[in-house]
This record gives structure tokens, sequence and C-alpha cells, in this order.
């Protein structure tokens, strides 16, 4: 597959993901299957764009390592802060 045609693709699969995300989010009521959608959606999302448009996949690992761990921490905030709202409120009082 040519560079162009791969990302493409890549790009019409994030612009998917990203209507689906949207729709599910709007129309859904909050739960916590639709809260580990939205988190998975966004590391999915975060990991083709490191990859693709960065273009980290040839960077230096720790740098490419960084980059990741920001789009598995990040949704792992959300599904916590979802699950844990008044914990997460009480940790984070002045």
């Amino acid at each position: 597959m040519s560079h162009m045609k791969t990302l493409s693709t890549v790009w019409l699969v994030l612009m998917t993901i990203t209507l689906i995300s949207a729709y599910i989010a709007e129309a859904a009521e909050p739960s916590t299957i639709i809260t580990l959608f939205i988190a998975l959606s966004i590391g999915i999302k975060g990991k083709l764009v490191v990859d693709h448009f960065m273009g980290l996949s040839s960077a230096h690992p720790r740098l490419r390592s960084v980059m990741n761990a920001y789009f598995y921490v990040l949704p792992s905030l959300i599904v916590l802060v979802f699950l844990f709202p008044e914990t997460i409120a009480e940790l984070t009082q002045l």
C-alpha cells in the first residue's frame, strides 16, 4: 500500500471513530460501557496519530514511549473519574 493510501485509510478510520464516538456520547445515557468505549477510542485514535501523522514510529524509543503512555494514561484517568468522582474530587481539592 502506498504511503498516501495508508494515510488516507488511517484518516478515514480516525474520522469514523470520531463520528461514532460523538454520536454515542450525545445519544446514549452515561454508563460505564459508554465511558469505556469513549476512553478506548481516545487511546486508539492517539496511537494512530502518533504512529502515522507525527512520524514517531521511527523516533527514539523513549520519546515514542512517552507519547504512547499519554494515550494510555489519559483514557485511564477518564474512566477513573467516571467511576470514582467523589474520591477524585476529594483528592484534588486544595
